[in-house]
């Protein structure tokens, strides 16, 4: 998968990709040479509130943000780096019980910098978290064919965040004198609760099949354990709509079955504590593949599909490849 790339331009701003600015640990210049720095605890919070925030593209089920690295186009080093892997499936038309789940990770690099007097030193500390997401939800149909669907969804999600100040604490300060008191708030575990309501259409033929999604999501993410100074929270939602072609490539038949072209395109739009935290506020993402039909055979996985997609928004651009799988 290759990077979306995004133009930080001034130099002063270079940086500011992350959601938290640079987190600065100083006292007074007039602080004898022995004295070890001290951290700024409200900058602390904030940087566990923009973590959070970050954390929530992990937490709510979002196929254009589901991969994301985004690139400081100053250095050509990565500043954030996200991969999601999840899905959901109706049970059948008998049991229209929904189930979805999904993975998450998220490493960024916030810039620190120690500074005692006229002295400074660039740390290199990052970022990283991993989430579990799952919800429940129901299928009402809207039509006789069950074509159309609402689907309200219950939400829960499960995190972990952790500094590498908190995973190298002991090398850090041996190699630069500080005193990392701050890495007993360099990590949180996270939980939230959150809902999701959505319209579903899916129409099948011999010669082409439609999908299409309308859905919204909330979370509300809160720190439930760990350093008092990291117990932060954010609010965030995605609007998404999701779109989807399939059709047989002329009579060509692979393992019994016809050999697919697919086309999708996907919009999501953020609110809440999400939107900005990125610099976007929206994504949206145009895609081409091949898919595989393996369902006249006694295998778990039914449906195989390989898609390139191209990824844009609010100064972003890029493009992937995604692998997916039907059961």
């Amino acid at each position: 998968m290759a990077p979306l790339h995004r133009s930080l331009a001034p130099a002063s701003t270079a940086l500011a990709v992350c959601a938290a600015s640079a987190l600065i640990l100083a006292v007074p210049a007039q602080a004898a040479d022995n004295e070890r720095f001290q951290v700024d605890r409200q900058l602390i919070r904030k940087q566990g509130d923009a973590v959070l925030a970050l954390l929530s593209y992990s937490a709510i089920l979002d196929l254009t943000a589901s991969s994301l690295s985004i690139n400081n186009a100053q250095s050509g080093n990565p500043s954030v780096t996200m991969s999601q892997l999840g899905g959901g499936a109706t049970m059948s038309k008998e049991t229209p019980i929904y189930l979805e789940g999904a993975i998450g990770y998220s490493r960024y690099d916030p810039v620190f910098i120690a500074s005692k007097g006229n002295e400074q030193r660039a740390l290199p500390l990052k970022w990283n978290s991993g989430m579990l997401q799952g919800g429940v939800g129901w299928d009402f149909p809207l039509s006789e064919d069950g074509e159309w669907v609402v689907r309200p969804i219950a939400n829960i999600a499960l995190g972990a965040i952790a500094s590498d100040v908190r995973l190298g604490q002991w090398w850090l300060e041996n190699r630069t004198g500080i005193d990392f008191d701050f890495a007993d708030g360099g990590q949180m575990t996270a939980g939230g609760l959150g809902a999701a309501l959505m319209l579903d259409y899916e129409h099948v033929e011999a010669t082409h099949e439609i999908d299409l999604e309308l859905r919204y999501s909330y979370m509300h993410l809160e720190g439930i354990a760990g350093s008092k100074d990291m117990q932060s929270k954010a609010d965030s939602s995605t609007a998404n709509l999701y779109a989807r072609w399939r059709a047989p490539i002329s009579d060509w038949q692979l393992l019994g079955k016809p050999f697919r072209y697919v086309l999708e395109a996907s919009h999501s739009r953020y609110f809440g504590d999400q939107a900005g935290v990125l610099g976007f506020d929206y994504l949206s993402s145009l895609g081409a593949g091949i898919e595989l039909d393996s369902s006249a055979y006694s295998m778990i996985i039914t449906r195989t599909r390989l898609v390139g997609r191209y990824m844009f928004g609010n100064n972003v651009h890029g493009f992937s490849v995604g692998l997916a799988c039907s059961f």
